[in-house]
């Protein structure tokens, strides 16, 4: 899980940002596991780059690689959702404020990496032959794509942020401004 911002920049965004590296690569590994893949390495968090990975054995079936490569958006968006709703609900004070941080910092490391996206594309054009379902890789290695490329203009953090305003949307039923 690469963050695409300069060196410098890249390190402070991980550091303030680390629950949701964490939870990312988490997600991989849950998959994995659920899945039967071997994850022969496992690494949460790290200042580098990537900034967290884990490396797993092949993947025999293509649900199993789709959701694998898919996990992190599923994970981190359930979770921040999850997160944001606690925050909303609770009075404003510190641990409101605590879990707007935890909830846009596990958002924003939603988007599955380019390597994702790669290995879904390898394990779309194998499979379509096979199980048409495959088909729907493509746009998804798409957007995986977009956002990646769109991170530098911190479309990540827009992502978050609107993801935020959503579910203080839908408790509320008035804006949270």
């Amino acid at each position: 899980m690469g963050i695409n911002r300069s060196s410098q920049l890249g390190w402070l965004i991980a550091i303030l940002t680390f629950p949701g590296i964490i939870i990312h690569e988490w997600a991989h590994k849950f998959f994995c596991d659920r899945a039967n893949v071997p994850v022969y390495k496992t690494c949460y968090f790290r200042l580098g780059n990537p900034a967290g990975y884990v490396i797993h054995g092949p993947v025999n079936s293509y649900a199993k690689a789709f959701f694998i490569a898919t996990a992190p958006f599923l994970t981190n968006t359930t979770i921040a959702v999850i997160v944001f709703f606690i925050a909303v609900i609770i009075p404003r004070g510190l641990i409101a404020y605590i879990l707007y941080w935890l909830g846009i910092s596990v958002a924003m490391h939603s988007s599955p990496s380019n390597q994702d996206a790669d290995s879904l594309w390898q394990h779309s054009k194998r499979a379509l032959k096979r199980n048409p379902l495959a088909l729907f890789g493509f746009p998804i290695v798409g957007l995986i794509k977009l956002s990646s490329l769109l991170s530098r203009i911190w479309f990540d953090l827009l992502y978050a942020v609107a993801l935020f305003l959503l579910v203080a949307f839908l408790v509320r039923g008035e804006s949270f401004f």
